[in-house]
């Protein structure tokens, strides 16, 4: 196999690796934005219920507020988590194009010094 093809060869494995880990990345970001979405959603106060006396709704509010409290702890701990996963994602992805990038300098540096040879 001639160095040209071994370097064509690595391109290829450095594009598939590269798009491996932005597929990891996009996925991890994805879920995140999911999670940050639900803890969103338990910002906006629930409706009020009609035809039921003021006891009754504060103590449905003052419950849902409990439960919203109790699940935005779950969130944030989820969202934590999943921040993790993105940010190895994030430097796995970056180094991922790094090896691109230098392996297309070695390839622009040896066809200089053929063209240099010729």
């Amino acid at each position: 196999m001639s160095q040209k093809q071994q370097l064509a060869r690595l391109g290829q494995l450095a594009n598939l690796l590269l798009d491996s880990r932005l597929a990891v990345l996009q996925a991890a970001a994805r879920a995140r934005q999911e999670t940050e979405a639900q803890l969103a959603g338990l910002m906006v106060p629930p409706p009020v219920a009609e035809n039921v006396s003021e006891i009754a709704a504060a103590m449905a509010g003052l419950s849902y507020q409990q439960w919203a409290d109790a699940r935005r702890g779950e969130l944030n701990m989820h969202l934590a988590r999943q921040t993790v996963t993105w940010m190895e994602a994030r430097e796995a992805a970056r180094e991922a194009f790094g090896k691109k990038q230098a392996l297309g300098g070695v390839a622009a540096k040896l066809a200089a010094l053929k063209k240099k040879e010729d």
